[in-house]
């Protein structure tokens, strides 16, 4: 059995989330955004975010992967793409954690290929010395040490998405 140690308390979340919202909505002011969620794990974070912004947004959702349990693969595979065009729009890829940088640097790259007019990255955490890849975020929500977290919509095989905080998996 596992034990679980909130490493960042649900009200924190939220007030950042806020935060985060108000500079994406203050600097596209007058415009429209796509946000683009990673599945599964920016689900929480993308649904917060949208509804604290001020600006017309849209939503779509890829998925990649390159986790089996806590270990990351190295390998990226994409399994779902968008479903309509962004080519011309602003566009903020909207991720639950920055770990290696693999997957985002790849998305970067698939999506710059689809003519945005740009392309920004929000992510809720960020785990800076895991990075093997440049990939860093436009808007991060905290950083944070290198321990493998969930709550928040992420998980550990599919379990504690649904944790109303950020916390550390501990056997």
């Amino acid at each position: 059995m596992s034990h679980i140690e909130v490493l960042i308390p649900e009200e924190d979340v939220r007030a950042r989330i806020r935060e985060m919202a108000d500079a994406i909505s203050t600097k596209y002011k007058d415009q429209s955004v796509v946000l683009i969620g990673i599945l599964n794990g920016s689900v929480f974070f993308l649904t917060d975010l949208a509804q604290k912004m001020t600006i017309p947004i849209e939503i779509d959702f890829m998925s990649a992967s390159s986790y089996v349990g806590t270990d990351s693969t190295g390998k990226v595979l994409i399994t779902k793409d968008l479903e309509r065009s962004i080519k011309g729009k602003h566009v903020i890829i909207v991720e639950d954690i920055v770990d290696t940088g693999q997957t985002l640097h790849l998305l970067c790259e698939l999506l710059r290929a689809k003519g945005p007019e740009t392309l920004e990255i929000a992510a809720l955490l960020d785990k800076p010395e895991r990075r093997k890849v440049c990939c860093d975020a436009d808007y991060i929500g905290f950083q944070i040490p290198d321990k493998f977290v969930v709550g928040w919509g992420m998980d550990y095989n599919q379990n504690y998405r649904e944790l109303p905080y950020v916390g550390v998996l501990e056997e």
